[in-house]
């Protein structure tokens, strides 16, 4: 089975990236299933039910999110029903959304988790009891599992990883939108990168504009980021994994930078 994760797509120049480049990447992977973390779509913070089509209609099976998912009130309607668009599985179970979902296409089924860290992130239950509360049941079905770790520590996701070997297909970070260069298959098949990085603006910082960047730290003043405009960048993994035992067989990172 082959699946390509997008990392963090970030405002506008996130979303024409991906759109333009969505052919190319399949051409070239064949991917079963497309994954894209999707909670700074709406100009880096967010995501809408408008946007969530537009990335569906790209080719993307599943959107994931992580502590920006409840930051546009429009969506948290359509949480409530059946959408392909996840929340962390480890926020209070009172909070709209789902955390995991199963896909099915041309005879082959895949689990996707969406958890959040603890570490310098907002307040939520632990995410090794969350996930492990729900795995059996997710195992009875299907054993190709893809977890997005939307977390700030690399050490909360490596030791998460590293817990979970042998038991998910493959644990992909989030949150950072800085690709790390750690991908790997952990000795017993779970493929695993700390990052998978940020779809978006290359010459902004982590996809904000620079200029009001620099200026918040040059002043210390409060400041209003808005998304960087130029060049966009895809950051990304493509993963190919076993059908039969759920392992990774290969772990690949994707980093495009766009012409002018």
């Amino acid at each position: 089975m082959k699946v390509i994760f997008i990392g963090d797509i970030y405002g506008k120049t996130g979303r024409i990236a991906l759109k333009n480049n969505m052919s190319l990447l399949k051409d070239k992977y064949s991917p079963d299933f497309v994954i894209a973390n999707g909670e700074n779509t709406d100009k880096g913070k967010g995501i809408t039910p408008t946007l969530l089509d537009e990335l569906l209609s790209f080719g993307v099976d599943v959107v994931t999110s992580g502590n920006h998912i409840y930051a546009k009130k429009e969506i948290l309607i359509p949480l409530e029903g059946n959408i392909p668009l996840l929340r962390p599985i480890n926020y209070s179970k009172a909070c709209p959304g789902k955390g995991y979902v199963i896909l099915s296409k041309n005879g082959v089924s895949l689990a996707v988790i969406n958890v959040s860290g603890r570490v310098y992130m907002d307040p939520c239950d632990n995410p090794f009891d969350a996930v492990e509360e729900i795995l059996p049941e997710i195992k009875k079905n299907v054993k190709n599992i893809i977890v997005d770790f939307h977390g700030e520590a690399t050490s909360e996701k490596t030791a998460f990883a590293w817990h979970f070997d042998g038991r998910v297909s493959a644990v992909i970070g989030t949150h950072t939108h800085v690709q790390t260069a750690d991908e790997r298959i952990l000795p017993f098949g779970t493929g695993f990168i700390t990052d998978a990085g940020m779809t978006g603006p290359y010459e902004g910082i982590i996809g904000a504009s620079r200029d009001k960047v620099i200026d918040r730290f040059l002043t210390g003043m409060p400041a209003y980021f808005s998304a960087q405009e130029g060049i966009g960048q895809i950051n990304g993994v493509f993963l190919d994994l076993c059908e039969n035992t759920g392992k990774t067989l290969h772990i690949e990172r994707i980093y495009y930078v766009e012409k002018d």
